[in-house]
């Protein structure tokens, strides 16, 4: 029995949208189409948008899904059995965040959110100490006594729930924990890190002045493109999709960072702003 694209999708939950979205990178496409030209789909199909949601509750990115599906060296059973592995690990990691909870219920313990190890966060310190001038490591030393204690509230900072789940977000952004160390290492300079800022900031100000303009526009998506370098840049990262997803959403639903940059940009251009970047990654998957 087939269904319509409105059909698999109240079956799913998954938006007509995505679906039509889907289609159009050929990562799930209808099994037939309707004399009208509608979209048809029958069982088969269904089983194929439940291979993809398997991959996407790990956030991989839509072309690896693709490649992964049509690989002709991965059977049926064989993309099921490495699905069913990575959703164990998942499934430990949540059943050990409901354990921290019902120990935070019972007074007995603390959430752990841990992403750095207490090695790690040793590595981030060292990062940090060895990377500071003279002028910075006296202003610290100012604020907390000594180098000792200093080390010692970074140590407990670096360890509390809040900022392992920023941590989270930085080793997303640069694909693993160790290209995130491994850039707390090796920081830009202040003075090419400003660079770096003043150039965004003018690629801001060129976008606020095409907003009204069609985002998908190529001159707007040019500009969106030339964001996306620099970030890369000035990050150290490969793949900067994911932060930039992060800061549109940001950009259309924080009203301080609204206020504050349509106070630079103009009034509405960090919506407008924001709707270019996630159409820019919307059609450019990563």
């Amino acid at each position: 029995m087939m269904m319509t694209v409105k059909e698999l999708s109240d079956r799913t939950g998954i938006s007509v949208r995505t679906l039509h979205y889907y289609d159009e990178i050929g990562l799930f496409c209808p099994t037939d189409k309707s004399e009208a030209g509608y979209r048809l789909y029958d069982d088969k199909a269904l089983e194929r948008l439940q291979q993809i949601l398997f991959f996407r509750e790990f956030d991989i990115p839509l072309k690896e899904i693709k490649a992964a599906i049509e690989n002709p060296a991965l059977d049926k059973n064989e993309l099921l059995q490495m699905q069913r592995r990575m959703l164990i690990k998942k499934k430990a990691r949540i059943d050990r965040l409901i354990a921290s909870i019902d120990d935070i219920l019972k007074g007995d313990n603390k959430m752990d959110f841990e992403v750095f190890d207490k090695n790690e966060i040793e590595e981030l310190w060292n990062a940090t100490y060895n990377n500071a001038n003279e002028e910075q490591k006296a202003v610290f030393i100012e604020r907390y006594g000594s180098i000792e204690e200093w080390k010692k509230q970074f140590l407990h900072n670096a360890s509390t729930a809040e900022a392992q789940k920023s941590f989270a977000k930085i080793v997303e952004w640069y694909g693993g924990k160790e290209k995130a160390i491994e850039s707390s290492k090796n920081p830009h300079n202040p003075e090419l890190v400003f660079s770096f800022q003043k150039r965004i900031g003018t690629i801001m100000q060129k976008l606020a002045d095409k907003m009204g303009m069609d985002v998908n526009k190529l001159e707007v998506r040019e500009l969106i493109g030339e964001y996306d370098f620099v970030s890369k840049q000035m990050y150290q990262i490969e793949d900067a999709s994911k932060l930039m997803l992060e800061l549109a959403a940001a950009y259309q639903t924080n009203e301080l960072i609204q206020k504050s940059q349509d106070s630079i940009y103009g009034k509405g251009a960090t919506n407008f702003i924001g709707q270019a970047i996630e159409a820019f990654y919307c059609q450019n998957p990563q």
